[in-house]
Order: C-alpha cells, then structure tokens, then sequence
C-alpha cells in the first residue's frame, strides 16, 4: 500500500479540523480532537479525526519509525473499540502484525513527533472479522463543569479559553489552561468530544462557582442545554488537599457519583460512554419498524435520510409506508432496538415520540400501515420505535 505524506499546512481526508475551521498542524492533535465551545451548535459529534494520531518520534532510533506506527495504531484502535483493553490483550499484535500496511499518510509533527493517518474501513474490516467492537464516528458530547479550589481563597471555574486578566493573574490563568489541556490531551486520546463553558454573560448570570461546589446540578443542566451536550460532567477539585475530588455524571436520566483524579474521570467518561454505545460486531442484525413523524418537506426528508443511513452498524434500511409526514422505515440494525434508540436520540433533528402525544397518530389495527400487521422474513412481528422530526 503506498503511504502518502500530507500536504505541507493543511491535512487531507479524515483528518480536517472540527468545525472544518483550518488549524495548524502544530497544534497538539490530541486538543484537535476536543470539540471546543465554538462548535457547540450540533448534539452528537462526527470525530473525523478518529484514524489520525500524532505519536513520539526519537529521531535516534533507527527503528522510530516502526515503532511510532505500532503506538499510533494502539491509540486508534482504543478509540475506535472504546476500550484500552485491546491495548493489553496481545490482540494488536495478532491481528495487525504489520501496522505500515494500514498507513495512508504521515508526515513529522512538532517536537520529534509524527502525525500518522490509517486506513480506517480496512481496520474496521478486521475488526469485525475479529468480532471486536466498534464505535462509530458520530460521539455523545460532553460538557465539563469544573470548579477549583486552589486554596487561600484562589477559587475559579475552568473556562474553554484563557480570561482576560491582568499579569498579577498569570499563575491562575496557567493552571487554568493546563487543567484544560490535561483533559483535553486524555480525551483526545480516547476519541471523545469534549467541551468547556465560555463563561460569557450568559453563563456567569446563571451559574457561580457556589453553584458547582455546592451540587446545585440541576442549574448546570439547565445551563449546558444552550451548548447542545449529550451529557455533562461536573468536577470539584480541591487542589494540593488529601480529599478526593467529586466528580457527578449525567447522561439523559442516568447519574453517576465519582471520585479520582482528572485523568482517571476523563477515562472513566470514555469507559462508560463506550458501554453504551459501542456496537459489538458478533451481535445478531434484528429488524426493526422506525417511524419518523412531522416530515414536512423534502429537505426535512433528505436529512432524516442522510442521518438513518449514515448510522453505524445499519445493514438495511427501506421506506417501507408513506403517508402524510409520516415515514416507516424497515430497518436491519446490528445491537437491537436499545441501540438503534440510543444512536437516534443524540440526533439534533430527531426527539422519541411521546405515545401519548396528539402528533401520534393511532393506526387501526386492521389498516395496512399498521405495522403490527408486517411480519419479519422469520415469521416475527418486528420491534417499532416512533421519532419526530424537528424543524431547525
């Protein structure tokens, strides 16, 4: 296969800039990946950047280069399976024994590093030979609350970017960029989007520092709706104190009571995310009957088109019935209903129907479009699930 250096200033293919914002290739990748408040406008993030790493290179080291590809592929392949546990398995070196077959394109990073970009269907394909899992491009985003307590009174909120302070404050604005970088660094690492408040005017009228300190969650809920997160963290670190800092998860109506250092969370975060929306590729492909309800013009319909067959692990989808604004699809979908469900949730233009909504219309058992009366190719009634389609 051959290898293709990328272009001097700008990197082809998957490996564009969030936000298709151009950067420069010496920006640390790993904070690349995070998607920063500017791109805050979508719910769940496309991580096109999932097969591009930048690794150390020791320029001493005959063998460098080999071995920065051996360590580039390990960290995308614990992106792309959601788990380090590949990582320690000895399955890495079984199934891609030789890693420079899967490059597409390299080139030297900053400070002896390399930028290296892989063939990623190529490495799904073993992957799911393998029956390894998978976790597709399109990722729940995470808003991340932190406030710190630096002692002496020193009290701040982490913010996506640096304050506008006076030199006096250059030592807290320091701390602040790194404890960002820090989390940014590992959730690059992990392939998970990321994102900090901008503690505009909007923000600091809403939210205090009290506010996190003192677990008045239900205010950061509120306050991270405008951001678009799928879900949110909320961190208080005491630092240079022997009590663990607190940290509290929540996604949709799940919570979660955690405690460690920054590092560690942000690898918890991945974990848990991961485990509930990885798709395993040994797991049977099931049929089910989608409804999308409220499609009310032709663009509305090409979104909802793009979004269903873009979906990862969808083998088949089909119009099954038209009628009115209302669409059913007939869908093959590898990991069942309950993950069918939760990839169309982190959709921006899809909410799950109320069933006891009036916009959901009650079919007559004996009409055609109900779908009780569709049977499967085994003979079975399929699962349905209801969505509505969410204008701008």
């Amino acid at each position: 296969m051959q290898i293709e250096m990328i272009q001097q200033g700008r990197l082809a293919g998957p490996a564009a800039g969030i936000c298709n914002r151009p950067r420069a290739l010496s920006v640390q990748l790993a904070i690349g990946l995070v998607a920063l408040s500017l791109c805050a406008a979508a719910a769940a993030v496309e991580m096109n950047s999932l097969y591009t790493v930048e690794v150390p290179l020791d320029a001493n080291d005959p063998d460098a280069g080999n071995l920065a590809y051996q360590t580039a592929l390990t960290e995308v392949l614990v992106r792309v399976t959601g788990t380090t546990a590949i990582a320690e398995s000895g399955q890495i070196e079984e199934l891609f024994p030789n890693p420079v077959r899967y490059v597409q394109q390299y080139q030297p990073g900053a400070d002896d590093t390399l930028l290296v970009s892989f063939d990623g269907p190529a490495i799904e394909k073993v992957l799911r030979q393998a029956g390894a899992p998978l976790w597709g491009y399109d990722r729940p985003l995470t808003m991340i609350w932190i406030a710190v307590d630096w002692g002496q009174g020193e009290r701040e909120i982490v913010a996506a970017d640096d304050p506008q302070r006076v030199s006096a404050d250059a030592r807290s604005i320091d701390r602040n960029r790194l404890l960002r970088e820090r989390v940014a660094a590992v959730a690059g690492r992990r392939g998970i989007p990321v994102l900090f408040p901008l503690l505009d005017i909007e923000d600091l009228e809403n939210i205090s520092f009290s506010d996190i300190w003192g677990g008045f969650d239900d205010l950061l809920l509120q306050a991270s709706a405008r951001y678009g997160a799928d879900s949110v963290l909320v961190g208080r670190i005491r630092a240079g104190s022997l009590q663990m800092n607190r940290w509290t998860w929540y996604l949709g109506d799940e919570r979660a009571n955690w405690n460690g250092e920054t590092g560690e969370i942000i690898n918890l975060l991945a974990d848990s995310l991961a485990a509930r929306f990885v798709v395993d590729s040994r797991s049977p492909m099931e049929t089910i009957r989608l409804t999308i309800s409220g499609i009310g013009s032709v663009d509305a319909f090409g979104q909802v088109q793009r979004f269903v067959e873009n979906l990862r692990g969808i083998d088949e989808i089909m119009i099954d019935t038209v009628a009115g604004d209302r669409i059913v699809y007939k869908v093959r979908v590898q990991g069942g209903m309950e993950r069918l469900q939760r990839a169309l949730e982190l959709s921006d233009i899809l909410e799950l129907a109320d069933p006891f909504s009036d916009s959901v219309e009650v079919v007559p058992l004996d009409d055609d479009r109900n779908p009780f009366n569709r049977y499967g190719d085994d003979g079975r009634q399929p699962a349905m699930l209801e969505f509505l389609y969410r204008s701008g």
